[in-house]
């Protein structure tokens, strides 16, 4: 059984998903290549023109990783600049 409950297995199309990383089908498919966490696809339809989807749940699940890598490696340059000004709200 996969651990996420009913509600958060609704599916997101790819190009919606692709949208919200502001990035384009070519570098969506890069990024899935290259990244192992990549959240795995869906695809409804053995057709290479099948639509495609994703898990919400797992999208932000990766989208949580990738924020807090991006923190921790704040972090740890602040950690090691402690000298640096502090940073400025956007």
């Amino acid at each position: 059984m996969h651990p996420h409950s009913l509600l958060d297995n609704r599916l997101i199309p790819q190009p919606a998903f692709y949208a919200a990383l502001g990035t384009s089908r070519s570098g969506g498919d890069k990024l899935k290549q290259n990244d192992p966490n990549f959240p795995k696809p869906i695809k409804f339809g053995k057709s290479r023109q099948a639509a495609v989807y994703y898990v919400v749940a797992e999208v932000e699940a990766y989208l949580a990783a990738k924020i807090a890598e991006r923190d921790a490696r704040y972090k740890k340059s602040a950690e090691s600049h402690p000298c640096s000004p502090p940073q400025q709200p956007l």
